[in-house]
C-alpha cells in the first residue's frame, strides 16, 4: 500500500505543462529546472509522509522563485530545510521571507514533525510562474495575475484546467475534504471559493493572510498573526 509520501513524490514526478503561454511569461517547474530538486524534496516527504494519515491541505498561490521553486517544497526555503528540517541542500541558499514566517508558525505549532503529520502544503496552481521585468530582470508571476493588458492568466483554458485537475489529484492523496486553508486572503481566496462552489472540493475554507503579505506589510505585528494561523489551524484537530 502506498504511504502518502508515495503519493506526493508519484505527482511531483507527474508535474508538467506545456501549453502556450502569453508572451513574456515561463513556466517554472522546479521538478524538470533542477536534477536536484526531485531527489531532495523526496527526502523531505519520505521523512515527514511515510505513513497512511490524512491531513489537511493549505493551498497557497504558485512557488515562489526562492522557495518551492528551489527546494520543490512549498514555503520551505533552503535555508529552513536546513535549519528547521535538518536535511541536506546542495546549491544556493536562497532566502524566502514567506518561508521564514511559515516556519515560525511550524515551530509555535510544535515543530515539523508535529505540523507536517497533520497538514500537507502545496499551492492553488502547483507550477509556478515567472516575467520579465522591464529592466530584463526576472519576477514571480502569479497564476491570477495580467500578462499585458490581456486578461488573468487562470483565464486561459489550459491554465484552469490544469489548476482544476491538480487540486483533484491533491484531494485524492488522501487530505481531508470538510476542510481546507488558503494562504492568501485576496485573489487567492476568492478565486478557489469560487472554484470550490463550481467543483465542490472542501466543505469548507479558512483563509489567512498570505505570509509574504504579514512579512511585507505587517512584519511589527507578525506574533499577532502566527497566533491567528495556530488559532484557525486548531479548527482542524
Amino acid at each position: 500500500m502506498t504511504t502518502f509520501a508515495d503519493r506526493v513524490i508519484e505527482f511531483n514526478q507527474h508535474l508538467d505543462f506545456q501549453e502556450s503561454l502569453p508572451e513574456g511569461i515561463q513556466v517554472m517547474n522546479p521538478f524538470k529546472d533542477n536534477d536536484q530538486t526531485m531527489p531532495g524534496s523526496s527526502v523531505f516527504y519520505r521523512k515527514y509522509y511515510s505513513d497512511q494519515d490524512i491531513r489537511f491541505l493549505i493551498l497557497g498561490i504558485n512557488p515562489g522563485r526562492f522557495g518551492a521553486g528551489v527546494t520543490g517544497i512549498p514555503f520551505t526555503d533552503p535555508k529552513r530545510l536546513i535549519e528547521k528540517c535538518n536535511l541536506e541542500f546542495h546549491g544556493d541558499l536562497k532566502h524566502e521571507p514567506s518561508s521564514v514566517f511559515v516556519y515560525e508558525v511550524v515551530d509555535a505549532f510544535g515543530g515539523a514533525e508535529a505540523f507536517y503529520r497533520k497538514f500537507y502544503i502545496n499551492s492553488v496552481c502547483p507550477l509556478g510562474f515567472t516575467a520579465t521585468g522591464p529592466k530584463g530582470k526576472e519576477l514571480n508571476f502569479n497564476y491570477y495575475d495580467k500578462a499585458g493588458k490581456g486578461p488573468a492568466l487562470y483565464h486561459h483554458p489550459s491554465i484552469y484546467n490544469f489548476i482544476v485537475e491538480n487540486i483533484q489529484k491533491q484531494v485524492a492523496m488522501g487530505v481531508s475534504t470538510d476542510l481546507c486553508f488558503c494562504f492568501g486572503k485576496g485573489k487567492n481566496e476568492k478565486f478557489l471559493r469560487r472554484l470550490n462552489d463550481e467543483k465542490g472540493f472542501f466543505k469548507k475554507i479558512i483563509a489567512l493572510e498570505h505570509p509574504r503579505f504579514v512579512m511585507q506589510y505587517r512584519a511589527m505585528s507578525k506574533q499577532v498573526y502566527i497566533e491567528k494561523y495556530l488559532e484557525a489551524f486548531m479548527e482542524a484537530l
